[in-house]
């Protein structure tokens, strides 16, 4: 008798599970659109909220305003990525592409290995985010890992240096700066302000820097 077909009806969260199992069940359930696997347990998002949806849009578009002026560099929203046997899906990331030198690679439909940079927006995920998710990223090379916590407003800035997370400290005049990706720099008040102009036009002065024309030039000679 043949062996009978199993199909998943839901993903539940605290389930554990391979990657393949994982991904394999997310498959055959083409109405889910937001589900991790960290260290083997399956987590399944709550619906979004308008303070999550309000950040989420500036973040992304503070990022993909960076990307589009730094040729060799990539962003995206929600992606699941495999990642030492694990499954995350980032709010935000950005990434060198590997043809311009990226530590990350491209298999079939999904990013394997780390991005570059990594961000999270946390209103009910803190403990996930600040937790597992957070080891998970040190230990898989994530070099910039950004927590936006929409209850105490307030943004964390990690830094991977010798393996180990390390706090960026906001500059004097109120920005935020990459250290993996020249010229990327937020300006804090702006972001909890919802203040999309000023938040672009402090980027763009930073985009027309000599440092990041040099990482422009340093990404073409890479490719």
């Amino acid at each position: 008798m043949p062996t009978p077909v199993l199909t998943a009806t839901e993903l539940v969260t605290g389930e554990r599970m391979t990657v393949e199992e994982f991904l394999r069940c997310w498959e055959e359930l083409p109405e889910l659109k937001n589900a991790e696997l960290i260290d083997g347990v399956v987590h399944v998002s709550s619906p979004v909220s308008r303070d999550h949806g309000s950040f989420d849009l500036l973040l992304h578009g503070w990022l993909l305003h960076y990307a589009v002026a730094t040729p060799g560099c990539a962003g995206g929203s929600n992606s699941t990525w495999l990642m030492l046997d694990n499954a995350p899906q980032p709010d935000a990331h950005l990434r060198r592409l590997p043809s311009f030198g990226g530590q990350s690679t491209d298999e079939a439909r999904y990013c394997v290995g780390a991005p570059e940079l990594a961000a999270e927006i946390c209103l009910i995920s803190t403990e996930v985010d600040f937790g597992p998710k957070r080891k998970l990223y040190q230990r898989a090379g994530v070099r910039e890992y950004i927590t936006i916590e929409t209850f105490k407003k307030r943004i964390v800035w990690r830094v991977l240096v010798d393996g180990v997370y390390m706090l960026q400290e906001t500059s004097p005049d109120g920005t935020l700066r990459s250290l993996v990706f020249p010229g990327l720099w937020l300006d804090v008040a702006a972001f909890w302000a919802e203040d999309g102009a000023k938040m672009l036009a402090a980027l763009n002065a930073c985009l027309a820097s000599a440092e990041h024309q040099r990482f422009v030039e340093r990404l073409a000679k890479a490719k």
